[in-house]
């Protein structure tokens, strides 16, 4: 097709349409997607991603999490230099052996991001570490915003008396005099921070202060688990602490939490507490909120409602108070008093109140001979909110309840046990996603591949809330950093590669809000709506129809997404599922009177010794009915959007494209592009809901604009860049081109002067900073993900359809093309001349 078409439409587009924009790309592995994309066989065994040091593993093990040695262990300490060849050389095998060879940990990482993912599980419990590039203690940990939190780590060893800060700056509160304190503070030696998609871990080593000889190892592993067959884990609003420390020597670690984690306003009066609770094991936790709560409200981009409950094993110490008291206390004795502050705080920021644990570990042991040992504790950070957002359904505003509080736990403190002790459990799916995630990135492009994706992924579900019900799960998502919009259809887009090849169940999931509340009436608009509100958590909708004016681009945004969700859920074999994980466990059963939807939880199966996990998703006994009844449902608006488009995507008017910060723009091709995609997405999903007559006539009319309208739009107005757009286009290149790409992408990672949680927005000269909007922490990053959908398009196939790419272009035809370029370029910039 791109041979037969190509020079026609290259002259068309050169010729007819001056202000040419967009990403040609799109065009290309959209129409991969509308042909179904139908993944590889799964493998049988994978290699972790994970490495701190090196044990057996078994093949069917994964883990992201340091193991310890045996407790007779005397070797050398735990060093990541020597294992990163080993790594390279197994991790991609494939092979069980690989697996087997591969430990705790996450990934041996080869990029240095400026921030690294800490606890992010959804918009209001986003913790990064900011300036990650250098040592942990040097800066506050931050908020997505860059706004810096309290969140503090330190270490104390008796036997020499000395604390050591390992996260967070707690020595700001504490005197360097031995005299006046009788302590030392001293900085352990940082080893540097891994990460896969679940899990970072920071390593560091203390030596002896006279010796300089090793004293003890500590690994801090950061845990927010992916669990992609395991919905209701992933809407679990908490993740995991643990500290591993490995030595002969005593150690006390310390760790708190202050009230910017429940406020953006300072003066915000705390309410605090701690519960014991917890059958049969006993948990201690920690919970704090806003003394006066503000239901559905932000000051900062913080949540001003919910409570935050820090957890830990009863047998550790606890204790409140003024931040520089507490830190100033464990500095002294390596232990906490068991007390609660009583006195009413405000939050003050990092003068304010913290709330604290402590734990002593005993690896000096007893008896002739130091024997190395190891010892850890886990804690658990979660923020729990009763309402998670207002939408707006046919009967008005609702208040919407978090998905996890439907059927499954009574209270909060029920989901706090199972969360703490499901750790091994949330590890191992976990492990499972990063090992395997790892595995195909490294085969679809390159190392650098590897640790991008594994950095993305943590990053596009914390802009997500999971609510509804068991029988009508639904995903909320913030418009992180750009404008808070409330589930924007064309922040959904970029994201949607992950979700295909994460869990296209979640994908269903984003949709159902903005299928439902169109559904109701309650939007005037023909077109697709922008979005349902025009500020996270508030889906407010927009009766007036005064949403932002994208109309091309959400209409063909969400058509291209529903058949590339029809297509997900149709195939004939689980080896050529979606997604690796969509075919695991069964069908949902059909029960007899049960109200339930068409993509339900209510019946979680027991697999691998693993319960609650989701059941399978489509498939040759259920797919193509559960498809034909999703397209059925909405059918109307589906058949609305396409009507739209077909009248006005042609020659799109003056309008914005997803891209809105570049402003107003009309004849951008790409949104012609899109419009043309979507009539096609529509003649496939007619087929589906059961309307030949209809497809025939949908199909017709793409058929004539592909030839009409088929072009090579390029946005020449500006030196910024994308890199979700960018791994579209990597997608579809050749591989010289995606190596290009991937290593401008690699190099702008580890040299970037941003300083926020990944962006998708950047310069592409200078030092790769901000071009004046600072995005960061977008969902859209699962762009990124592209390439990874691609490979598994066409039953494997689509990737090696575009081999022709990497044949030699004849000189003449690539001399033709040059001048034609030059030549648009020339005409291009003489109109803006004009224009001026």
């Amino acid at each position: 097709v791109w041979r037969s078409f190509g020079p026609f439409l290259r002259d068309f587009f050169f010729t007819r349409i001056k202000a040419i924009s967009g990403y040609y790309i799109l065009i290309k592995i959209t129409l991969f997607i509308l042909t179904g994309l139908w993944p590889d066989p799964c493998r049988a065994h994978t290699a972790s991603s994970c490495e701190t040091h090196l044990l057996p593993k078994s093949p069917s093990t994964f883990s992201c999490f340091p193991l310890p040695p045996s407790s007779s262990h005397t070797g050398s300490f735990l060093y990541k230099d020597d294992t990163r060849e080993s790594i390279g050389a197994m991790r991609w095998s494939g092979t069980a052996a690989a697996a087997a060879s591969l430990v705790a940990g996450a990934v041996a990482s080869s990029l240095t991001p400026p921030v690294l993912p800490l606890i992010v599980r959804n918009p209001y419990l986003s913790i990064w570490m900011g300036d990650a590039r250098n040592a942990p203690w040097k800066k506050w940990p931050i908020f997505y915003t860059g706004e810096e939190i309290g969140f503090s780590i330190m270490a104390h060893v008796p036997s020499i008396g000395t604390v050591y800060p390992l996260l967070g700056k707690p020595v700001e509160c504490q005197y360097p005099s031995t005299e006046a304190t009788g302590y030392r503070v001293s900085c352990p030696v940082y080893q540097g921070a891994n990460y896969d998609a679940s899990t970072t871990n920071l390593t560091y080593r203390i030596d002896d202060p006279d010796t300089r000889h090793p004293l003890l190892n500590i690994t801090i592993s950061f845990l927010s688990p992916i669990t992609p067959t395991s919905t209701l884990r992933q809407s679990i609003p908490a993740s995991y602490v643990t500290v591993h420390v490995v030595g002969a020597v005593d150690i006390s670690v310390y760790i708190d939490l202050n009230g910017q984690w429940v406020s953006g306003d300072w003066e915000s009066v705390l309410h605090s507490d701690l519960q014991r609770h917890g059958r049969p094991v006993k948990l201690k936790t920690w919970q704090v909120k806003r003394k006066t709560e503000l239901l559905l409200s932000e000051i900062r981009d913080r949540a001003e409602w919910g409570t935050l409950h820090f957890t830990a094993p009863l047998d550790v110490q606890h204790q409140s108070g003024p931040a520089a008291e507490l830190r100033q206390s464990f500095a002294g004795t390596g232990t906490l008093n068991n007390s609660i502050d009583r006195v009413v705080r405000r939050v003050r920021g990092h003068h304010g109140p913290v709330f604290a644990f402590s734990k002593r570990c005993l690896l000096s042991g007893s008896g002739a001979g130091a024997h190395i040992r190891s010892d850890s504790v886990t804690f658990t950070i979660a923020h729990i909110q009763d309402t998670v957002a207002q939408f707006t359904l046919k009967d008005g505003p609702k208040m919407m309840k978090p998905l996890w509080k439907w059927y499954w736990f009574r209270n909060a403190n029920d989901l706090l046990h199972f969360h703490y002790t499901d750790l091994a459990n949330a590890r191992r799916l976990s492990d499972n996603y990063s090992a395997q995630l790892a595995l195909d990135a490294y085969e679809s492009g390159a190392d650098d591949y590897v640790d991008i994706v594994a950095l993305s992924a943590r990053q596009v579900l914390g802009a997500t809330t999971f609510s509804g019900t068991r029988d009508q799960p639904i995903l909320f998502l913030k418009e992180i950093s750009s404008n808070g919009n409330f589930q924007t259809i064309d922040v959904i887009f970029p994201s949607f590669p992950f979700f295909l090849y994460t869990s296209p169940r979640w994908l269903a999931y984003l949709l159902e809000p903005l299928i439902e509340h169109m559904l109701s009436g309650r939007y005037p608009n023909k077109y697709a709506m922008h979005d349902l509100g025009s500020h996270f958590p508030n889906a407010t909708g927009h009766p007036d129809g005064h949403d932002e004016y994208m109309p091309v681009e959400e209409c063909g945004n969400i058509l291209i997404m529903g058949l590339a969700l029809v297509n997900s859920l149709r195939y004939s074999d689980d080896q050529l599922s979606w997604s690796r994980w969509a075919a695991e466990g069964e069908p949902s059963p059909e029960r007899h009177g049960e109200a339930r939807g068409i993509f339900p939880l209510r019946r979680l199966q027991l697999r691998d010794g693993i319960d609650h996990q989701d059941p399978k998703w489509g498939g040759p006994q259920k797919g193509a009915q559960q498809a034909q009844q999703w397209v059925a449902r909405s059918y109307r608006l589906w058949k609305q959007w396409t009507t739209y488009l077909v009248e006005f995507s042609l020659e799109p008017h003056n309008q914005l494209s997803t891209d809105d910060f570049a402003g107003w723009l009309a004849l951008q091709t790409n949104l012609a592009l899109k419009g043309i995609i979507g009539i096609k997405a529509m003649s496939k999903l007619t087929q589906v809901a059961g309307f030949a007559d209809e497809a025939s006539f949908y199909l017709s009319i793409w058929y004539h604009y592909v030839r009409q309208r088929y072009g090579l739009p390029l946005d020449s107005r500006h030196l910024y860049t994308k890199t979700d757009w960018e791994f579209f286009a990597m997608a579809v290149a050749s591989k010289s081109v995606r190596s290009e790409i991937l290593e401008s992408v690699a190099t702008w990672i580890n040299e970037t002067s941003t300083d926020r949680p990944l962006t998708d927005l950047h310069e592409t000269e200078g030092q790769g900073g901000y071009p004046g909007i600072n995005f960061c922490a977008r969902p859209v990053v699962g762009g990124h993900f592209a390439f990874l959908t691609l490979k598994r398009a066409c039953g494997g196939h689509a990737a090696a359809g575009l081999a022709f790419l990497d044949d030699p272009v004849a000189t003449a035809n690539n001399a033709d093309w040059i001048a034609a370029a030059k030549a648009a370029a020339a005409d291009f910039d003489r109109s803006r001349e004009n224009k001026d």
